[in-house]
């Protein structure tokens, strides 16, 4: 892993145990990011979002790099607040890198989060080796985004091997289904 100056990036860490918060600002700070905005539920990341949108000396940050978000929060949870950054007319940027954590880390789960978007998934307990892990994956491996009908996020692919058939993404008129957003 390369050695990574984070002291610049601003991070919106949403999550509703205040013991979990302040581990992962204890991680995230060892790891030398001195920006981070916290808050309790997805409702009140959306406010943050905005606010710095719309204010950002009134949100006391410039923008959001990377949102860090707990999974099962009332009454706005991850997954919610997930969908909101990726397809509401008002998210400031839909391609925000966004890192899911869960202490659910079967199939469905990953899956489930995986196909609303999510940028990685990060399984409780965490160590701070693997918040460093999700970061560089973050900045070293960055995706590129697609858009289908019900699908906005980033490329849910991770593989670059050669497909070997021919492309099944493709509508009854041959034209793809799939745009590449940005890649």
């Amino acid at each position: 892993m390369a050695d990574y100056n984070f002291e610049r990036l601003n991070i919106l860490v949403a999550e509703d145990s205040s013991f979990l918060s302040s581990l992962m600002l204890t991680a995230l700070h060892e790891l030398g990011v001195a920006n981070i905005k916290t808050v309790t539920d997805g409702g009140e990341a959306i406010e943050m979002l905005k606010l710095t949108k719309s204010n950002p000396s009134m949100a006391g940050i410039l923008n959001i790099d990377l949102i860090i978000s707990n999974w099962q929060m009332t009454p706005i949870d991850g997954l919610m607040l997930l969908r909101w950054v990726r397809r509401h007319k008002d998210s400031p940027n839909r391609f925000l890198p966004f890192i899911m954590v869960s202490a659910y880390s079967d199939t469905k789960s990953v899956s489930l989060a995986r196909d609303m978007g999510v940028t990685e998934f990060m399984t409780k307990p965490f160590s701070i080796q693997t918040f460093a892990s999700r970061l560089v994956q973050v900045i070293e491996r960055p995706r590129q985004f697609l858009q289908t009908d019900d699908y906005f996020g980033p490329d849910r692919r991770r593989k670059s091997a050669p497909f070997g058939e021919d492309e099944r993404r493709l509508l009854n008129d041959g034209s793809p289904e799939v745009e590449i957003v940005y890649g």
